[in-house]
C-alpha cells in the first residue's frame, strides 16, 4: 500500500521518492496521485536499446514546491524579446559553474539525445498506442504467472511485468540452465528463486519455452490466454487517469508525419551541418559517420548489462581495446568505464583516492585544492566526497600561483588528499610548472586528479600519467568524438596509475569488476554506456597514433590563428609569456561594458552572422570563450574572423555615438524571420541585420526566437508542452 507508507513518511516529515517504470505507468496509477514527492526512473523502456547498459535517460519529477531544490536542466517557459513563446535551460541551469561547492549535484549534463529518443518514441505510439504496449506486456505477465503456478511454482501476486517465481521441484541454476538451452536469460535471486521480466518483443513462443524450462506444459497458451483475459492483478492501482494529452503526442502516428515533425525540429538546432560551434570548453568537432554507424547494429544495441560473460565476448573484446588504446594517448596504466560523464568521473576518482588513503591509516586527509579558475563540477564533486575545499588563486597570466600553492601546501599539507587540475588549464594555456605542481603534491602526500576536459590539446604531445597525474577523467563527448547530443550521452571513464587499481569501482551484480578494494559503486552498469564506446574504439583506430597527433597539433594551431587575427580588435585575456594560447582562448569583451555593450550582445549577434556563440562568461564573467577545434577548415575559421571584425565595428559604431546605445543591432539581435517579416522600426536596414556578409545571403541560418526573457521565465516558471492555443497565431503548429 504505496499511499499509506506515503502518508507515514509525510507524518514523519520527510519527503517521499518513488522509483518507477515508465511504461508500468501507462497501465497503472503514478506516483503523484499517491501523493509521492519525488518520481525517479530511467527512459530506457521508451524506444532505446539496452546497449549492455546505456546510454539510456534518467529522470527525476518532482511537485512543484521541490523544482527550486532539484538539480538543474529543466526545460521551461519564457517569452523573447517580441513576446513571442520560448523555450529554455530553465533554475538550476548552470549550478556547477555558480554554486561550485554548494551546487546539488555535480552533474554538468543530461542524457539529452536520448531524453529525445524516449520522447519520440511517446510521440509516435502516442497514449492509445503506449497502452496498448503496456497491456499486452502485462497481460503475458499474467499468462506465465498462471502457467508457472498451475505447474506448482509460487509466483508474486502483485506484478505488472516482472515476477519472482519461488520453484518447486527444482533449484534456480536448474531453471537458469534449462532456460538458456531455449536461448533465453533469467534472473538467479536465491537458490531457489528466479526473477523473469518480460518486454513487448515477448510472443508466445517464449511463453512456451519459460513454461517448458519449468516442468509446465507450454501448449496451453490459449487456455491461460482466457483466465488472464479475467484475473485482475492491479486492481486499485490501475490507471484512470489521462496522460499524454497534447497534440504533439497525438498526431504524428505515421512514420512521414514523425520524420516531418523531427526534421521541422531539428531545423531550429544550430548544428555542425550549419557551421563551426566554437563553444570554448566543449571541443565541438565532427563527428564522423563511419564511427558513428556500428551504434545503430543490433548486435551492440541487443544486450543486456547481465548477460553471462560468454554472451559479451564482442564488448568485452571491443573494451579491452579501447582500454589500450586509451593509455597509450595519455601514459595511464589502466581505464575504468564505469563513469556515464565526466562529472561521474571526477566523482569516482575522488572516491578511489580516498580509498587509497584509506588503505594507508589516513582517513584524515581530506582536503582537496582546486584552483580558481576550475571547472564549477571539480569543487561540486569534491564537496559530494565531503572533502574539505582549499582554493589556490591565479596569476596574471591565468596559470596557477605557485606561491600560493607552496603555501597552502605547507598549511594543509598533513591532511592533503589530492589537487584538482585541469591542463591546459581553465584559461586556455599550457602551464610550463604542472610537473613542478604534481612533484609537490606527492611531496606532501596528496594525489593529482587531472580534469580532462581539456585532453584535446594533449593527444600525442604529452601523457597525463607521465607528467605526474594518479587519475583523469576523459570526456568520450569532446576528445573521441561521441556526440554531445545536447548535453548527453556522454562517458567519462578514468584512467589511473597502477597504485589507485585496487580500489576502482565494483559492481553488486556482475563479479570480476573494479579492485581487490572498491570503494563501491558509481552506476547501474558495470561498464557505463558500452553502446557508444564503438564511436572513440573507431576514432583512435582511423586516427592512430600520427592521427591523433596531427589533431592535437591542428586544433591548437585554429586557436592560434584566431588569436592571432582577433588580437588587434580584442583583448585577449590569458596567453604565455610567449603569447601563445593552448586550443582554446578567451576575448575579454568587458572593457565594453562601459558603452553598454555587454558579451552577451556579441554572443546573439553572432547568430545573425551564421555562428553558434562561443561559450558566455566563464570561466571569467564578460568574456567569450573560443575553441575551433581540428575540424574546422581554414575558410570556415576566416568566415569567423569575418564576422567578429564586423562585429567590432559594430561595436565602435556605438562607442563613436553614430548608432543608438540602446537601439542598434547588437542590442536587438538574434534577428528572426518573423522579425523580419513584420514591421520594420529599427534604425538600420533588414539586410544589414540579417544579412551582415555574403555567406549569410547565400546559406542563411534563422534563429527561431529573438533573444529571451532569462528573468520573467524565472519569476513565471513553467514547466512542461503549453496548448496549442498559446501560441502566437503566426507561428506554425508545434
Amino acid at each position: 500500500d504505496i499511499e499509506t507508507i506515503v502518508n507515514q513518511i509525510h507524518s514523519a516529515g520527510g519527503i517521499a521518492a518513488v522509483a518507477s517504470d515508465l511504461l508500468a505507468l501507462c497501465t497503472m496509477k503514478c506516483p503523484g496521485e499517491f501523493g509521492a514527492d519525488l518520481c525517479v526512473g530511467t527512459a530506457q523502456r521508451f524506444g532505446v536499446p539496452l546497449g549492455y547498459g546505456g546510454p539510456h535517460a534518467g529522470f527525476m519529477s518532482c511537485t512543484d514546491k521541490l523544482k527550486r531544490l532539484i538539480p538543474g536542466r529543466i526545460i521551461g517557459l519564457t517569452r523573447d524579446a517580441d513576446g513571442n513563446m520560448a523555450y529554455r535551460m530553465a533554475l538550476q541551469a548552470r549550478e556547477q559553474h555558480i554554486k561550485r561547492e554548494r551546487a546539488g549535484s555535480n552533474i554538468c549534463t543530461a542524457q539529452a539525445l536520448l531524453a529525445n529518443v524516449a520522447a519520440m518514441y511517446a510521440v509516435y505510439h502516442g497514449p492509445q498506442g503506449l497502452s496498448d504496449i503496456s497491456e499486452q506486456v502485462h497481460f503475458h505477465t499474467k499468462i506465465l504467472a498462471l502457467g508457472l503456478a498451475e505447474a506448482g511454482h509460487q509466483v508474486s501476486e502483485r506484478y505488472f511485468d516482472t515476477l519472482r517465481v519461488e520453484l518447486k521441484g527444482m533449484t534456480a541454476d536448474e531453471y537458469v540452465t534449462e532456460c538458456l538451452k531455449r536461448e533465453i536469460n533469467v534472473r538467479k535471486v536465491s537458490d531457489t528463486a528466479v526473477g523473469i521480466s518480460l518486454d513487448e518483443t515477448v510472443v508466445e513462443t517464449d511463453l512456451s519455452n519459460l513454461l517448458q524450462a519449468a516442468g509446465a506444459p507450454g501448449d496451453r497458451i490459449d487456455g491461460l490466454s482466457v483466465k488472464a483475459m479475467k484475473l485482475d492483478v492491479l486492481g486499485d492501482y490501475r490507471r484512470t487517469s489521462e496522460y499524454l494529452t497534447h497534440p504533439n503526442f497525438n498526431q504524428h502516428h505515421s512514420e512521414t508525419a514523425l520524420m516531418r515533425y523531427a526534421y521541422g525540429l531539428q531545423t531550429r538546432d544550430y548544428g555542425l551541418g550549419n557551421g563551426m560551434i566554437p563553444l570554448g570548453s566543449c571541443t565541438m568537432k565532427l563527428n564522423a559517420a563511419t564511427e558513428m554507424l556500428p551504434i545503430t547494429w543490433p548486435e551492440f544495441g541487443g544486450i543486456h548489462p547481465f548477460v553471462p560473460k560468454d554472451q559479451a565476448q564482442g564488448y568485452l573484446k571491443l573494451i579491452e581495446g579501447l582500454e589500450k588504446r586509451l593509455c597509450q594517448v595519455t601514459g595511464f596504466d589502466g581505464v575504468d568505464f564505469q563513469s556515464n560523464s565526466g562529472a561521474q568521473g571526477e566523482y569516482s576518482g575522488l572516491r578511489a583516492i580516498q580509498a587509497y588513503h584509506a588503505s594507508r591509516g589516513e582517513t584524515h586527509r581530506d582536503i582537496c585544492i582546486i584552483p580558481v579558475s576550475a571547472h564549477g563540477t571539480n569543487p561540486a564533486s569534491a564537496a559530494l566526497c565531503k572533502m574539505k575545499i582549499v582554493l589556490v588563486d591565479c596569476d596574471e597570466h591565468g596559470n596557477i600561483d605557485m606561491a600560493d600553492l607552496r603555501a597552502k601546501l605547507q598549511e594543509h599539507g598533513k591532511n592533503l588528499s589530492s589537487i584538482m587540475i585541469t591542463y591546459p588549464s581553465t584559461h586556455g594555456v599550457f602551464e610550463a610548472e604542472i610537473r613542478q605542481m604534481c612533484d609537490m603534491v606527492h611531496h606532501f602526500g596528496g594525489q593529482v586528479y587531472l580534469d580532462g576536459a581539456n585532453l584535446n590539446a594533449q593527444g600525442g604531445l604529452c601523457q597525463p600519467g607521465k607528467y605526474g597525474a594518479d587519475v583523469m577523467h576523459m570526456n568520450l563527448h569532446k576528445t573521441f568524438c561521441i556526440p554531445h547530443g545536447g548535453g548527453g550521452p556522454g562517458m567519462g571513464p578514468i584512467g589511473y596509475m597502477a597504485h589507485l587499481k585496487p580500489f576502482m569501482p565494483n559492481h553488486a551484480v556482475v563479479d570480476g569488476i573494479g579492485g581487490e578494494q572498491p570503494y563501491g559503486q558509481i552506476a547501474a552498469a558495470p561498464y557505463g554506456s558500452p553502446l557508444i564506446l564503438p564511436i572513440p574504439y573507431s576514432y583512435l583506430e582511423l586516427m592512430g597514433a600520427p592521427g591523433v597527433l596531427r589533431g592535437t597539433q591542428v586544433a591548437i594551431l585554429a586557436a592560434n590563428y584566431l588569436r592571432a587575427k582577433l588580437s588587434g580588435a580584442y583583448k585577449i585575456l590569458y596567453t604565455s609569456p610567449e603569447g601563445w594560447c593552448a586550443h582554446e582562448f578567451i576575448l575579454d569583451l568587458r572593457p565594453f561594458k562601459k558603452i553598454g555593450i555587454e558579451a552577451e550582445d556579441v554572443a546573439k549577434r553572432l547568430m545573425d552572422y551564421g555562428f553558434h556563440a562561443p561559450t558566455l562568461s566563464f570561466p571569467v564573467a564578460g568574456t567569450l570563450m573560443i575553441e575551433p577545434t581540428e575540424s574546422e577548415p581554414k575558410e570556415e575559421l576566416d568566415r569567423f574572423v569575418e564576422a567578429m571584425l564586423l562585429i567590432r565595428q559594430e561595436i565602435e559604431d556605438v562607442a563613436e555615438g553614430r548608432v543608438d546605445k540602446t537601439n542598434n543591432m547588437l542590442k536587438n539581435s538574434p534577428h528572426t524571420a518573423l522579425r523580419m517579416a513584420g514591421k520594420w522600426d529599427y534604425p538600420y536596414s533588414r539586410q544589414a541585420a540579417c544579412y551582415p556578409t555574403p555567406f549569410t545571403r547565400r546559406n542563411k541560418f534563422w534563429p527561431y526566437v529573438a533573444r529571451i526573457d532569462q528573468t520573467w521565465g524565472e519569476k513565471h516558471f513553467a514547466c512542461g508542452l503549453p496548448p496549442i492555443s498559446s501560441y502566437t497565431p503566426d507561428l506554425h503548429n508545434e
